[in-house]
């Protein structure tokens, strides 16, 4: 197993990303938090959630190279407890392109089709979507079905955000959603 070494105040250290999927009950956290620390790892990000009676996850842990096999090995005996473990050594660094953030909100009837139709946009412009939340919530008044999304996108420096936000008006038209492409204001703006 080969992962990014990183330099720190530590040394070198090595940095893994692991995605976990199990039943959710308490101490699923705990259970992979205190095998990461028992072989001098550290929790370093991580996003988790319970959807659909699972509990899901991935995080980036870094260890001592010289640990990273006992880890590994530590890990994968979490599944006799009923946990999947996927364990990825940290992708290559990203390349220095000044790259520009947006946000996309979206709102509106739930129905299916709705995230191929805009990522399907997204990815024909070169857009890489970073990070994406969505849930089906109750309409307030009606108690009809609402999909609401939030990514937070990664959009290439020379792309115009005007066609890119005429076509996805389009689709959100279409689908009958509202949607909005904002990028942040600068700090003191």
């Amino acid at each position: 197993m080969m992962a990014r070494a990183l330099r720190g105040g530590g040394g070198c250290l090595e940095s893994l990303v692991l995605t976990v999927i199990g039943p959710d009950r308490p101490g699923l956290v705990e259970a992979i938090a205190s095998t990461i620390a028992g072989h001098g790892g550290s929790w370093v990000e991580s996003r988790m959630s319970r959807l659909g009676g699972q509990f899901a996850g991935i995080l980036r842990a870094t260890v001592p190279p010289d640990r990273s096999a006992e880890l590994f090995r530590a890990l994968m005996q979490l599944e006799r407890g009923g946990m999947r473990v996927v364990v990825q050594p940290e992708g290559a660094p990203p390349t220095k392109l000044e790259l520009r953030f947006v946000r996309l909100e979206l709102l509106g009837a739930d129905r299916p089709g709705i995230v191929q139709s805009v990522t399907s946009v997204l990815a024909r412009a070169g857009v890489n979507v970073e990070s994406l939340e969505t849930e089906v919530v109750d309409a307030p008044m009606s108690g009809d079905l609402l999909f609401k999304a939030v990514a937070h996108l990664s959009v290439p420096p020379a792309l115009d955000l005007g066609p890119l936000r005429a076509q996805l008006e389009a689709i959100a038209a279409d689908l009958m959603v509202d949607l909005k492409l904002e990028e942040p204001r600068p700090v003191g703006a």
